[in-house]
């Protein structure tokens, strides 16, 4: 088993915040009107033409036009029909350095040939779904569990969001504690309990629309990077029905898009252990990521918990599962359970099924056989750097940091802002502020999605082993054009 990791070097969190701080504090670096009008003419207005009549079409059908969160919708979402490697390519023809693959879970590049096939042939012999035990579902658990040692048993599930109600459900189950704490800001699916302060710390339900706050009174949260903080609320539940589970994003909030230091992960563990309560890691974005021991072998942890979504599936669909020690995992069993044991309540007809165990275990064969994680971080630091030279050379207040293949550029910081419910008379200005921000944010998402890459609203990439060293100088031609377009 490879020991390689994507992350070569690990930023400095504390210096990173401090930069984030300062943007924060300066007027909105904003794309001038006359270039943002021009990218709009020029570009979606002009070559764009297909996408926009089949957005316009969809308007009728479907809720705003389109179906999924991560489609870039300014001045309207563009429609994609093919993607191979490093590139995508839209309806009417035009190619993009694919930069968001496909949210994280694409190591290897889109639609690698190794893995097709593999489908293909699966899909000719079984097809997708048969609702019945297949071999790959055993294989792909034993895979996982042979990279990571602290995933005893693996279950399967339907994305990374059902991960995490079955992780809070075994983990009420295994201590016969109530409460949950998570890092304020950080994101860990769209249910109720955990839809709890959202990208913003102590944001609280702002952002949980349709979600009752009752469902919220057993849910709390640390402030990022804050080991007194988490400290402090798992001593305050002790008395209240203790803390049934810790949930981290190890890399920090949203991906790191507010880092926390490399010792974090180790000190949360410590005090996991010394209150009794799971620690929880969701490796959605990190597991076969940051390397194939996950984040939780890069940072040295044995989490209780793990969530697995996206990678684990290779990109394909239906992805998701709660692995873990076996003391733990017993609550989640199927088929002749534990009769001693009370099992959570959890589901999916689609649930491991063939097409993407059969994907997901020769995606991870593929991902350590071609060393693809390494791979992947090297084109991020690369770029990165690029990008802290460009950054550099205008004068511009952005911050550009990565942690291997998970990069970012951050121009506005709208996630960097914190509620203070101490004078709440405050908060209209600060809705106000984050909404500009966010603003100003899409339109360089915007100006970069034609100048031909695809992010992830501009603000934070990743990269795959499909690139090269070679496409780097092309891929920050086209981030310089957007920069010098920034208003003074």
């Amino acid at each position: 088993m490879s020991e390689n990791y994507a992350i070569s070097s690990y930023p400095n969190a504390r210096a990173v915040t401090a930069e984030l701080d300062k943007l924060i504090r300066l007027p909105v670096s904003r794309l001038r009107r006359e270039a943002l009008d021009a990218y709009l003419a020029d570009y979606f207005e002009y070559r764009c033409r297909r996408s926009k009549e089949l957005h316009e079409a969809a308007l009728h059908v479907i809720p705003g036009g389109i179906q999924h969160n991560l489609s870039f919708n300014y001045p309207f979402p563009l429609a994609f029909d093919k993607a191979e490697g490093a590139y995508l390519w839209d309806v009417d023809g035009n190619r993009y350095y694919d930069l968001l693959q496909a949210g994280g879970p694409t190591v290897l590049g889109s639609n690698p040939p190794a893995v097709r096939e593999k489908v293909i042939a699966l899909l000719n012999h079984c097809g997708p779904v048969t609702g019945l035990f297949h071999e790959y579902e055993y294989l792909l658990a034993e895979k996982i569990g042979q990279c990571m040692p602290a995933v005893q048993k693996f279950r399967m599930l339907g994305s990374g969001n059902e991960a995490a109600i079955a992780a809070i459900r075994v983990a009420r189950l295994a201590t016969r504690h109530k409460h949950l704490l998570k890092m304020g800001g950080a994101y860990h699916g769209w249910s109720d309990q955990l839809a709890y302060s959202l990208r913003v710390p102590y944001s609280r339900g702002l952002l949980a629309n349709g979600v009752p706050g009752y469902l919220f009174r057993k849910t709390e949260e640390f402030f990022p990077n804050d080991l007194n903080d988490l400290e402090h609320q798992l001593r305050k539940n002790r008395g209240s029905g203790g803390t049934a589970a810790v949930f981290i994003e190890p890399l920090g909030p949203e991906s790191g898009t507010r880092p926390v230091d490399f010792c974090f992960n180790q000190g949360v563990q410590d005090l996991c252990r010394k209150y009794g309560a799971l620690l929880v890691f969701d490796e959605v974005v990190t597991g076969f990521r940051v390397g194939l021991r996950g984040a939780q072998g890069y940072f040295g942890v044995s989490p209780d918990l793990t969530m697995f979504g996206k990678v684990m599936g290779g990109g394909y669909p239906s992805a998701g599962g709660l692995g873990g020690k076996d003391e733990f995992m017993r609550y989640l069993g199927a088929g002749l359970t534990d009769m001693q044991v009370k099992t959570a309540l959890v589901g999916g007809t689609m649930a491991a099924n063939p097409l993407t165990c059969v994907a997901g275990y020769h995606a991870i064969c593929e991902i350590e056989r071609t060393d693809a994680c390494a791979k992947a971080g090297a084109i991020g630091d690369r770029l990165t750097a690029g990008l802290q030279a460009l950054i550099a050379k205008r004068g511009l207040p952005f911050v550009a940091y990565n942690q291997g293949s998970v990069c970012h550029l951050q121009t506005t910081a709208p996630m960097h802002f914190t509620v203070d419910w101490s004078k709440p008379w405050k908060l209209p200005a600060l809705l106000k502020e984050t909404a500009a921000r966010k603003e100003a944010m899409e339109e360089i998402g915007t100006a970069l999605t034609a100048e031909g890459l695809i992010t992830l609203a501009g603000s934070r990439f990743y990269t795959s082993a499909a690139y090269t060293a070679e496409m780097v100088p092309e891929l920050l031609q086209r981030f310089d054009r957007m920069f010098a377009n920034i208003e003074a």
